[in-house]
């Protein structure tokens, strides 16, 4: 019987990585490039793996949710819904949904999740449970 909350604690080590990661770019780096596109990159394998965590549901669709997902954020960043909520003095929810639309976070997602995809191919063709990232 496949359930779907199943807790795969391989997927969560790695989710607790990534945000570790995240966290240090968010904190620390000010750059032009890690800090708006590998840092947006990350985030959408950060949430497939902390989605993996949890449960048990096919690859392909647990990555184009995640990658509906971030397209929804972007969105919302573009009608700038933080301070739509009057949350623009709040730093963590700056950092958290973000201020401004870019087109080229589309693209960073999109490379994450063809990332995820291209892993979980890989290792599932060669029997391993999870993916080493």
């Amino acid at each position: 019987m496949n359930h779907i909350l199943k807790f795969q604690p391989k997927y969560f080590i790695i989710t607790l990585l990534l945000l570790s990661v995240e966290l240090f770019i968010a904190l620390f780096v000010h750059d032009n490039l890690i800090r708006p596109y590998i840092g947006d990159l990350l985030v959408v394998i950060l949430i497939y793996c902390f989605i993996k965590s949890f449960f048990n549901l096919p690859t392909l669709t647990t990555a184009i949710s995640v990658l509906l997902f971030s397209f929804l954020v972007e969105a919302l960043q573009y009608f700038k819904i933080v301070y739509l909520l009057g949350l623009q003095n709040s730093k963590i929810a700056r950092i958290i949904i973000g201020t401004s639309f870019a087109w080229q976070d589309i693209i960073a997602y999109i490379v994450g999740i063809i990332i995820v995809i291209l892993v979980e191919k890989n290792t599932s063709r060669n029997g391993k449970a999870m993916p080493v990232l």
